[in-house]
This record gives C-alpha cells, sequence and structure tokens, in this order.
C-alpha cells in the first residue's frame, strides 16, 4: 500500500431505488476498497427536502413546491486520485438531475497501515 495515498468520503444521496446500481459502479471503480476487502460502505434511511425552482426537471416534486422524500445517504471511502472517474460513475446512474455528493477529506491518510 502506499504510504502516500490519501482518502475522501464521499456522501451521496439517491433514491433507495437505485442503490443497487450505485453500489455496482462504486465497486467497479474501486471505491470502498479497504485492504483484503472491498464494497465497503454505510448506508442510512433520511428524509430529504427540496423546493424544485422554474426551469428544474426534477426526478420528483412539483416546481414551486416543497418536497420531501424518503432517500438513502451512502457514505463510501474513495482513494483521492481515482475521485473524478468515482464522480462520473455516480453521475452516471443518479436519477437526480443535481445529485448531492459530499466531499469530505480524511484526515488519517493511511488506515491499513496502523
Amino acid at each position: 500500500m502506499d504510504t502516500q495515498t490519501k482518502y475522501v468520503k464521499l456522501e451521496i444521496f439517491i433514491p433507495e431505488t437505485h442503490f443497487s446500481q450505485l453500489r455496482n459502479v462504486l465497486r467497479a471503480v474501486g471505491a470502498g476498497q479497504s485492504g483484503n476487502y472491498d464494497s465497503c460502505l454505510a448506508y442510512s434511511h433520511v428524509i430529504g427536502s427540496w423546493r424544485p425552482l422554474e426551469g428544474a426537471s426534477p426526478y420528483e416534486g412539483t416546481i414551486g413546491e416543497l418536497y420531501e422524500a424518503s432517500e438513502l445517504k451512502v457514505e463510501v471511502r474513495v482513494d483521492e486520485s481515482h475521485l473524478g472517474e468515482t464522480m462520473a460513475a455516480i453521475r452516471a446512474v443518479h436519477p437526480y438531475e443535481t445529485p448531492v455528493i459530499f466531499t469530505i477529506p480524511l484526515l488519517d491518510e493511511n488506515l491499513e497501515n496502523r
């Protein structure tokens, strides 16, 4: 393992109906790799809230009206050098016009070398 590897945590909000596709593309690009394990991620049920504005093309909801829906928040660790490829893979399967994806730098860069 390269001791200079840096990681970020992605938090991805997605409808539950698209979770399997998301998990598959994350695995395909190597996101969630940890030592001798792959597909390492966590997910939790959340309620998302948004109001589509004029000009939007919402997956769910009506222009000008506040909308709430059940979603999954998926958390996964990604090698920083694969971040662009990972983001492109996520966007390819994500149904939202503007996916909510948070990128959080991780402070511990050598998890495998403890």
